[in-house]
């Protein structure tokens, strides 16, 4: 992928923060930093140095890292500039870099789309890492973090490799059934396809990833003073909702979100449903939404 341009991005959270991480990725990554440093680090060293832009003025003084490719998080040439994180401080080094020639900003997602390019990362990695990035709970964060680590693809090929032995039998047999002596499946080959089967419709009956993250729905509803509201603020831990023996307390839908187990909910609370009319107006807005 030499042909591509060298890109750039602030790779930390948004300024103004303590330090902000920019990263520079592509052919030209050692150049732009020896242009900014006045000479080349060592490589997987971190050292501190003092940022000009090319017209020799002080920008910063970071600490900087450099990776020669291809054995990077982008199997390219690859620089880091761990800057101050003011505002001002990370638009310099930025423009800075875009004056550079040969260098542009990143595309969002675009240094993981050259992992997965150069091989770095496969498509189970690439999706464990936005799930990562997006975590909220404990239980999103561990599956993401395995899918990254490689924990599906290694899952994945290991069925590839058992499927791939069960064909070789298949074939081995029909290739010599002209033959007298030829061999029939072994006896362990039903069993070793039903695990097989079973472990694969088990994987596929398992909750959608995307179902950590989102998280469950639940709705509080039923008649009157049956103790929704009660239930709702014991779920959240929190007195959200007013409670009263008086029927009809709860007049409109109140939302909390939490987490039980590692797992996201958004608890919804209701008024309480009944029929016949309605001399209080504010009530029945509120029965309707609950049944909307």
């Amino acid at each position: 992928m030499n042909d591509n341009p060298t890109i750039f991005a602030l790779s930390s959270g948004a300024p103004p923060a303590g330090i902000g991480v920019v990263r520079i990725s592509g052919p030209k990554a050692g150049a732009a930093l020896e242009t900014l440093v006045g000479r080349m680090p060592d490589p997987r060293r971190a050292s501190l140095a003092k940022l000009h832009d090319k017209a020799g003025i002080l920008l910063d003084e970071a600490l900087v890292l450099w990776f020669p490719g291809p054995n990077t998080a982008t199997g390219e040439d690859l620089a880091e500039l761990h800057c101050h994180g003011g505002r001002a401080v990370i638009a310099a080094v930025e423009s800075a870099l875009a004056a550079l020639p040969g260098l542009r900003r990143a595309e969002p997602g675009e240094f993981t789309r050259r992992a997965f390019a150069n091989g770095r990362i496969d498509l189970a990695e690439a999706e464990g890492l936005a799930d990562l990035l997006s975590a909220e709970t404990e239980l999103s964060r561990a599956a993401a973090l395995a899918n990254v680590r490689g924990a599906l693809s290694r899952q994945v090929e290991g069925w590839r490799e058992r499927v791939l032995a069960l064909s070789a039998e298949v074939e081995g047999v029909l290739d010599f059934s002209d033959e007298e002596d030829s061999a029939d499946l072994p006896e362990c080959f039903t069993w070793n396809i039903s695990a097989l089967g079973r472990e694969l419709n088990d994987w596929l009956a398992r909750p959608r990833s995307e179902r950590l993250g989102e998280g469950f729905r639940v709705v509080l509803a039923g008649p009157p003073n049956a103790g929704k509201s009660t239930l709702f603020n014991a779920l959240i831990e929190s007195e959200a909702a007013i409670t009263s023996p008086i029927a009809g307390t709860t007049r409109d839908v109140i939302e909390r979100a939490v987490a039980i187990g590692g797992v996201p909910f958004t608890f919804v609370d209701t008024a309480g449903l009944r029929d016949g009319s309605l001399s209080d107006s504010i009530e029945a807005i509120g029965i309707d939404r609950a049944r909307g």
